[in-house]
C-alpha cells in the first residue's frame, strides 16, 4: 500500500533515512512525502498504529527485482529421476538401469530405484529387497543412500542422492 491507498488514519512514520518521525495523520505523511519527491509506503499495516516509511518506492521495487533474480541465479534445482526395476531383473537389464542411475547422479540429480510387485511376486519381498540392496552397493562410489528401501503399497523403493561435494 502506497500514498492515497493508505487506509489508516494515522501511521508512525519513518523518515527516508531511517529516523523516527512519530505518529502522523496519514496526509500529513502524504504531504511530507510530496515535499520530498517521494512515496509514503506501508511497511507494517498489522501494527497498532500502523508503520509507514517515506521512500522511493520506484527505486525500492527495482532493488527488490535484482535481490530476487539474483537468488534464483544462485538456487539449485535438483530433479527426481525415477529407475523402475523388477524383483527378476537379468544380469544385463541391471547394468543398463545402472549405468542410467549412474548418469543422472553425475548430473547431479536425485535417483529413486522403485521395484513394481506383480501378482504374486509380493510375497517374496525379500527377493526384491535384495536387488535394490544390490543396486545402492553398485551406487555407493556415486551417490549416498538417502532413504533405504522402503516398502509402499505394492512397490519398494530407495532414494540415492549425489553427493554433497564433488570429490
Amino acid at each position: 500500500m502506497i500514498n492515497n491507498r493508505i487506509r489508516a488514519k494515522e501511521v508512525r512514520l519513518i523518515g527516508e533515512d531511517g529516523s523516527q518521525l512519530g505518529i502522523k495523520a496519514t496526509r500529513e505523511a502524504i504531504e511530507m512525502a510530496e515535499n520530498a519527491n517521494l512515496d509514503v509506503v506501508l511497511v507494517a499495516p498489522n501494527a497498532k498504529p500502523p508503520v509507514a516509511r517515506i521512500m522511493d518506492y520506484g527505486k525500492f521495487k527495482y532493488e527488490q527485482q535484482k535481490k530476487d533474480k539474483e537468488a534464483r541465479k544462485k538456487q539449485k534445482v535438483i530433479n527426481l529421476k525415477e529407475i523402475r526395476l523388477s524383483p527378476t531383473i537379468e544380469e544385463h537389464d541391471f547394468n543398463t538401469k545402472l549405468g542410467h542411475a549412474k548418469k543422472f547422479l553425475a548430473k547431479e540429480d536425485k535417483v529413486k530405484v522403485s521395484i513394481r510387485f506383480k501378482g504374486r511376486a509380493i510375497t517374496h519381498k525379500d527377493i526384491g529387497r535384495k536387488v535394490l540392496e544390490r543396486f545402492a552397493e553398485a551406487l555407493k562410489e556415486d551417490g549416498q543412500i538417502e532413504q533405504r528401501p522402503k516398502m509402499e503399497g505394492r512397490s519398494m523403493f530407495l532414494v540415492v542422492a549425489p553427493f554433497a561435494e564433488k570429490k
